[in-house]
């Protein structure tokens, strides 16, 4: 059995999100955290939500395909 060294869950997708005290089902508001790397986004919807997670996953594969291009 070979077993797969990568997280399935890594923690470099891990986030918080904290949402404003005004924050309503269909008005979603608040912030987004990255716990590893710091960045913080604010929202006005979830779409934007969305928006800012997508968003650092791609700048997240960016980076590892830069380091990989280091080696």
């Amino acid at each position: 059995m070979i077993l797969n060294p990568e997280s399935k869950y890594p923690s470099r997708r891990s986030y918080v999100v904290k949402l404003r005290s005004d924050a309503a089902p269909g008005a979603l508001v608040g912030r987004l955290e990255n716990l590893v790397t710091g960045r913080q986004r604010e929202f006005s919807s979830a779409e934007e939500l969305l928006e800012s997670i997508a968003s650092d996953l791609a700048l997240a594969t960016g980076e590892h395909t830069a380091d990989a291009g280091d080696e």
